[in-house]
Parts: structure tokens; sequence; C-alpha cells
């Protein structure tokens, strides 16, 4: 089957697959957002009334300040703790719950618990059930921002010391969650928050057990930061996507473009081809055994990421191809990653902080 025969059969099959599963949100203009239909997660509901939230955060001793994010499950408000005057980012579920167990069953709040305390994954302060409406709330602490707004209109690129300094971070959160068995699956800027120099990744409404079975659901992960494997076969993917989406932040940190932007799974194939090359043939049949749907396309030599952004660091060049092998089982891992080259001054600055504080202590 040829290329383009390829991508008509994949394109027909998404329109079948779209029509049965995928929710309406998942267009080209919403930055190649999906959602994942078919996990525990709450699945859309009716706008929540402000009012009503309003009054039930005041019983529960937080004053609203303001709206500072909606999305399909879920709408987030700052708010302030009456008892001690802090801020908070209070996550409001659109989805009805109909008990106190029902709601520590969600996977987001499941994930939070047991992924902290660390540094770098935002933390679960508190979860509020209000039994009368069934809404859910988790008050979460407040960062400042997250890396898409961060880099959102900028003309100049971030100082080589900033994006290494946040792409350790952002490899902290991985590693950390990877070895407590639990992998993201949504890994992008809007999801990755940050607060001077600190960085946290939050929203785990996608994640999963790193020891469940495959298949995975399809139709998961956003669209631009979705890992080939998540493409090219029928939900058989592991933690490794992770390190995919992370790569594509990688390279949008320093670019301040996306480097993938699919308007649609087909296109999504494509772009990724143009710039990485179509895969070894080895590849390829790996994916090919577990989707129900032959494929083959002949070889395109992609353009490379080099030439996307010339005055990358030669580390940062190498730790971004290997966060984009195209072959799951040759990307690297977080904690590989960790002790890349790129991240020698970051390691070193640390072990002298460590070393100090003993010698103080």
């Amino acid at each position: 089957m040829h290329y383009s025969n390829w991508l008509i059969g994949v394109k027909n099959r998404a329109c079948l697959r779209n029509a049965c599963k995928t929710p309406p949100n998942s267009d080209c203009n919403n930055r190649g957002n999906t959602v994942d239909a078919q996990s525990n997660n709450p699945v859309p509901g009716k706008k929540i009334s402000e009012l009503v939230v309003t009054v039930q955060l005041w019983k529960k001793g937080y004053k609203v300040i303001k709206k500072i994010g909606e999305g399909t499950f879920s709408e987030v408000l700052k708010a302030q703790s009456l008892k001690d005057g802090k801020f908070y980012a209070c996550k409001t579920m659109k989805q009805t719950i109909n008990s106190l167990e029902q709601a520590n069953n969600l996977r987001e709040v499941q994930a939070m618990k047991r992924l902290s305390p660390h540094a770098n994954i935002i933390q679960l302060h508190e979860l509020i059930l209000d039994k009368e409406s069934g809404t859910v709330s988790l008050i979460c602490e407040l960062m400042e921002m997250n890396i898409y707004e961060l880099i959102q209109g900028r003309r100049t690129p971030l100082p080589d010391h900033t994006v290494k300094n946040y792409m350790y971070q952002l490899c902290k959160s991985l590693e950390h969650m990877h070895s407590c068995g639990i992998f993201h699956r949504d890994v992008k800027p809007e999801n990755i928050l940050i607060k001077q120099n600190c960085l946290k990744l939050g929203d785990f409404g996608s994640c999963r057990s790193i020891y469940s079975k495959p298949p995975h659901t399809e139709y998961i992960s956003t669209r631009w930061y979705r890992a080939p494997e998540c493409l090219l076969t029928d939900g058989y993917y592991s933690f490794k996507m992770d390190m995919w989406s992370a790569g594509c932040v990688f390279f949008e940190i320093m670019s301040l473009n996306p480097l993938f932007p699919g308007a649609n799974e087909v296109d999504q194939a494509s772009k990724i081809h143009d710039v990485l090359g179509t895969p070894d043939q080895s590849v390829l049949q790996k994916f090919k055994q577990s989707r129900a749907m032959h494929f083959n396309f002949p070889p395109k030599k992609g353009t490379g990421i080099s030439r996307l952004i010339p005055k990358c660091p030669a580390p940062a060049l190498s730790l971004l191809y290997q966060m984009l092998a195209y072959d799951p089982d040759e990307r690297i891992t977080a904690a590989t990653a960790l002790r890349h080259t790129y991240f020698r001054e970051i390691r070193c600055a640390t072990g002298h902080r460590a070393t100090r504080r003993l010698l103080n202590g």
C-alpha cells in the first residue's frame, strides 16, 4: 500500500472512529486537544453555576477570587482560604459525583495522592464534595502560569539556562511518576505549570498505571504531542509516550512554536515524517503487529530538527533526538535523560548545594 493510499485508509478509519468515540472538542483549532473517551474521568457535564460553586466553597472556608480556566471536564477558579489567607487553585468537576468514595476513586485524585509530595508535582491540598449538588472540587496549590502562557506571544527565545532548568524539572516530574508506576498520557505546555523558577506537572485526569495491559484508549494525549505508537497502533503504547510528548514540549520552549501541529491524525503523521523521516521497516513491523489495518509508505527523508532550530546547542539537540526516537524501545527514559550531558551543570550545582548543606548541618 502506497503512502497516499495509507493516508486515505487512516482518514476513513479515523472518521468512523471519531463518529463513535471522539467528543466534539477534538478539532484542529484547539491546539490539537482531544480527550479520553474510555477512561474513568468525568464525562462532559453541564456548565457549572458560578454562584452555586461560590456558595459551596464559602461554606468550606474559601472565597472565590476569579475564574482562571475552563476545560471539557472542569473549570478552575482562584480561591482564597478564609483560615490562613493563602491562595489556591480550585478545580471543580462538571460531572456529578454521588459519594466521597466515588470522588476519592477518581483517577486524578488517586494519582495526586500517590505522587505527593514532590517538588515538581502539583499538590492536592483538599478535596471538597458538596453532597446536595454532587459537585467535587480539588483545592490545589496555585501557580503563576503554564508554559503555553509563558511562551505565547514572545518574540525572543527564553535564555538557554531557563530552558534547561525547566526541562530538568519536567524530567524530574516524569521520572517520579514513572517510578511510582504511573504515566501521564497528556504532557503538553498547558499542563506544565510554573511559579518563578519552579516547574510542576499537573492535570492527572488521563494518567494510567504502567502495569495496565494494552490495548489502551487510542484517542488519548493531545494530538500535537501524541507519540507515533499512539497514532499507528490500536492502543499499544506505554509510559515512553510521555517522553515523546516532553520532547515536543522541549522543542516548543526553545523555538516558541509547536513541532508537529497536525490538523488531524493523518496530517499529524505526515508532519512527523516531514521532520524525522519515515521509520525503518523494523519499527513499522512492530506497529503492524498491533494494528488491524496494514500500512506501508515509501521512504521519506525528513528535514531534521536542527534546521528548524539552527542555534540549538549540541547537547540539547542530542537529548531532543533521543526523546523523539520513533521507536519507543529506543526512546530515552526520564531517569536516563536526567543523566544526560545537557543537564551536567544543574547536576553539579545540585551536588554542591547538597554538600554545603551536609557540612553546615
